[in-house]
């Protein structure tokens, strides 16, 4: 146990300096856990901020993952499970999200039961499920930034994992929903727009359902930059290396987390923090399995 709290600790401070290296003005975090009194933001802020990265404002709603549900949702006999609660989590809180911003931010958590927006829900839920089981695995936010030269909305993008279910494929089936979703709240954002954060489904390899990525991808306000990094490339994959953003045993590395921004932004650069050698490549390998992808954005004339 002892080896294991040294383990974590040093993977924090490994990602605690790569999000400190990339100093992006707005970064979404994925997998932080949530806590009712918000120490855990509190402490995230702060070791950044001793890192030479502030970030003045933040959020870190309550998620969906591991809220009980009471009912058996995976169908073994137990309704108290990891997998019976409303998202994926041994706890409340068990792999939220948090935001943090060098500007203001005001959130909008949008939660619809998945049923109200798939008719297959209905049909892939235990009884009563259609009644509490929501869309968001983890959540869905709609971020205002009071950025200096006018307010940007981000959607956030935490598909659930679309695999370790059964031949009826909820899981993909509910993360498709999640990426539909998305895009539609991209469509109707009252300002410019970026969409980010893991859609959890490689345009070409690994397993999921591929036509909620697409509708992402494809969608007529956003554009893809395509962040590179040096790292990334599974063996028999189709898909470019360097497009890789998460390193995972089993499947092997693949390109799950997008940075997609509205066509009304000038894209200047972007990348995938995903050195192959020296100190920064050893920090980024110690941080765990997902790389920081980054786009710098400014205003069109």
């Amino acid at each position: 146990m002892v080896r294991d709290i040294a383990k974590g600790e040093a993977q924090a401070a490994a990602a605690l300096d790569a999000i400190a290296h990339v100093g992006a003005d707005a970064i979404l975090l994925l997998d932080v856990d949530w806590d009712a009194g918000g120490a855990g933001l509190s402490a995230l802020r702060s070791a950044l901020a001793e890192r030479g990265a502030p970030y003045p404002h933040g959020y870190a709603g309550m998620p969906n993952a591991g809220v009980p549900s009471g009912l058996d949702l995976d169908g073994d006999g137990t309704a108290h499970r990891a997998r019976d609660a409303l998202g994926y989590g041994r706890f409340t809180g068990d792999g939220g999200m948090a935001l943090l911003s060098r500007w203001p931010v005001a959130v909008v958590a949008h939660d619809p039961l998945w049923a109200d927006v798939s008719a297959e829900a209905a049909a892939l839920l235990p009884e009563g499920g259609a009644t509490v089981v929501p869309l968001a695995t983890v959540a869905q936010w709609e971020v205002t930034l009071d950025a200096p030269g006018g307010p940007v909305t981000l959607i956030t993008l935490a598909g659930g994992t679309p695999v370790f279910d059964g031949p009826e494929d909820r899981n993909g089936l509910r993360n498709r929903d999640e990426l539909r979703f998305a895009a539609g709240l991209a469509a109707a954002a009252p300002h410019p727009v970026v969409a980010l954060g893991r859609a959890n489904v490689d345009p070409l390899d690994g397993e999921g359902r591929r036509d909620g990525l697409a509708a992402l991808l494809a969608h007529p306000r956003l554009a893809d930059p395509e962040p590179r990094g040096a790292g990334g490339g599974g063996e028999g994959h189709a898909g470019d290396p360097a497009l890789d953003t998460a390193a995972w045993d089993g499947p092997g590395p693949l390109r799950v987390d997008y940075v997609l921004p509205d066509r009304a932004f000038e894209v200047v650069g972007s990348g995938v923090l995903w050195p192959i050698d020296g100190p920064l490549a050893e920090t980024v390998a110690a941080a765990g399995s997902g790389r920081v992808v980054w786009v710098d954005l400014r205003r069109r004339p």
